[in-house]
């Protein structure tokens, strides 16, 4: 009990590192800010720490990694697709909002679905319903709801449910 409770004092070491460093960065190397990086890289995580969430497991962390290159491919393609959208007729835009019933269910993986979303151009998250079984996103053109949904959900939702096994 004793040594859990010493334990929850101590930051990390990459956080007091982190910290640490990116203060020397802001600041100028002296003594005195040396100092005061030390002592404010030690309280900080200590203070924040009760305000974090037990964030879900990377059970993937591979499968993490191909995700985010093909995100970044999506965004290159996502860019071309709406320039030629926007610099075409206007007139055959379709903007809307869909609403995507969501698998997953913690916190995290939800952010990273509605901000995967947001990223790729063309589509934006607005809102995650209050029980979390929803997300709604805006669209600049849909064509087709239940394809975009689906497109959305085997693209993005599936491996992050593999990721983070949930």
């Amino acid at each position: 009990m004793q040594c859990d409770r010493s334990r929850r004092y101590r930051p990390r070491v990459f956080n007091f590192v982190l910290l640490f460093v990116v203060w020397i960065l802001l600041t100028d190397i002296t003594f005195g800010n040396m100092l005061l990086a030390a002592i404010l890289a030690y309280l900080i995580p200590m203070v924040v720490g009760s305000l974090q969430s037990a964030a879900p497991r990377v059970a993937k962390p591979l499968k993490g990694a191909g995700y985010v290159l093909v995100l970044l491919g999506d965004i290159i393609v996502s860019n071309i697709v709406v320039a030629k959208q926007v610099l075409g007729s206007l007139d055959k835009l379709e903007p809307g909002f869909i609403a995507i019933p969501l698998e997953l269910r913690q916190p995290l993986p939800i952010t990273l679905l509605a901000s995967t979303i947001s990223l790729t151009p063309g589509t934006v998250s607005t809102e995650v319903s209050a029980d979390k079984r929803t997300l709604y996103v805006h669209a600049l053109n849909v064509e087709n709801e239940p394809k975009l949904i689906a497109h959305i959900k085997h693209r993005y939702e599936t491996p992050l449910k593999e990721i983070f096994e949930c």
